[in-house]
């Protein structure tokens, strides 16, 4: 089951907790004080953190098995901010998560997170979110007492992100990213607290792995979730969003598929393929961890016949492509193609699959690597973003620290 867990959502995308009509009354818990340092995983400029201890350097791994070392180095002078909200991690025994980081927080951290600090200053809360022991309890069909405020983590992360806002940003433009439960979070907080709000002008995009956005069955653009914010259609667009769900295109979305659809008949879930802003198919620039310890890593594969990685990380080029589709029943998603050569001593294949008990759960696709998948092109696509917003706004290349 802990493969299952390892980065599942909390009710698909969303940040609450189903209350029973006979629950008590949830218990509110005590606001973090987001200006200790111990309650963020990620502050720019410590070395000690989930970001600044992160191993990121990656073997590129070409199809004839030429193995390429890439050294990672973050950026302190970066001239924007990344903020992160994790995904469902948390093994705490709870209902929702203590304010301790263990294993899953800073693991994660290294796998979706930390490599943005080469173009980004890097920030990242801790926040109380729905726990993983909850969520199997759910799926198990014993449910946890929930006897605390469904907003907890939330609320945590409205905290942090205008502690954030009033003592670190100072002007700058900012990424938000975010992955399962994370994108959850963040799509509540750019509804309640950015779209069309004066703060708009210093959003750069919103990166929304792993969810269900919605946006107008038309294609319109504006609507849905988002009041103000388009989806992102070129790396030179500033203020928008980048959406998707991720699944191989020979095990689609089943009927009983997590992502690629809403509930309102009028919408449907967005898909931005990161590898092909403008539509289309695209080459995944692809990260995967070398090993299995952490969210998006290997599960048994051999990268490359008779060689060992010593990197954290694997990059393949050229071994994947990705395409939004939809299928007959209106479902929206990400289709990603591998394009192994038994022939060539490189992997056939990759990992990311959700099994339990050994059979595959394809209501999942591939949510576990999402972010893996495409790494690298979102690195490139803020890069570009970058370079956008400060031709826009030439002050903020001297923004106070």
């Amino acid at each position: 089951m802990r493969s299952l867990a390892i980065s599942a959502v909390v009710a698909i995308a969303s940040i609450g907790m189903a209350l029973a009509e006979d629950a008590p009354v949830p218990q509110q818990l005590a606001k973090n004080d987001y200006s200790n340092p111990a309650t963020w995983l990620c502050l720019p400029g410590r070395t000690d953190d989930a970001c600044g201890s992160a191993r990121e350097d990656a073997t590129v791994v070409t199809a004839d098995g030429k193995l390429i070392r890439q050294t990672f180095a973050s950026d302190p002078n970066a001239p924007i901010d990344c903020f992160y909200v994790y995904p469902t991690v948390s093994f705490d025994p709870g209902v929702v998560s203590d304010m301790n980081p263990g294993r899953e927080e800073l693991g994660v951290v290294q796998a979706q997170f930390a490599r943005f600090g080469g173009r980004c200053k890097t920030y990242a809360p801790l926040y109380r979110q729905f726990t993983l022991t909850a969520l199997i309890a759910r799926q198990s069909g014993k449910p946890m007492t929930v006897t605390v405020d469904p907003k907890t983590g939330y609320n945590d992360v409205v905290d942090a992100w205008n502690y954030y806002l009033k003592n670190f940003n100072h002007g700058r433009g900012v990424v938000l990213i975010g992955h399962s439960q994370g994108s959850g979070v963040l799509i509540q907080l750019i509804k309640n607290e950015i779209d069309g709000k004066p703060v708009q002008k210093q959003l750069i995009s919103a990166i929304l792995m792993g969810t269900r956005l919605a946006v107008p069955r038309n294609d319109r653009g504006i609507g849905g979730d988002f009041r103000h914010i388009p989806l992102c259609k070129s790396s030179n667009e500033l203020g928008c969003a980048i959406a998707f769900a991720s699944f191989r295109d020979t095990v689609p979305p089943p009927e009983n598929t997590l992502f690629g659809k809403v509930q309102d008949p009028k919408m449907k879930a967005a898909c931005v393929n990161p590898a092909a802003l403008g539509g289309g198919s695209g080459p995944a620039y692809t990260y995967f961890g070398s090993t299995g310890t952490f969210i998006g890593s290997n599960l048994g594969i051999e990268w490359v016949k008779g060689a060992k990685i010593d990197t954290a990380f694997v990059s393949t080029p050229g071994l994947v492509t990705a395409e939004c589709k939809m299928n007959d029943a209106g479902v929206t998603y990400l289709a990603i193609s591998v394009h192994g050569d038994p022939a060539d001593p490189r992997t056939d294949d990759i990992p990311g699959d959700v099994k339990t008990g050994g059979q595959l759960q394809a209501q999942w696709g591939l949510h576990l690597v999402d972010a893996n998948l495409f790494m690298g092109n979102l690195q490139d696509i803020v890069a570009q973003e970058t370079e956008a917003y400060l031709k826009k706004h030439p002050a903020a290349k001297t923004a106070s620290r």
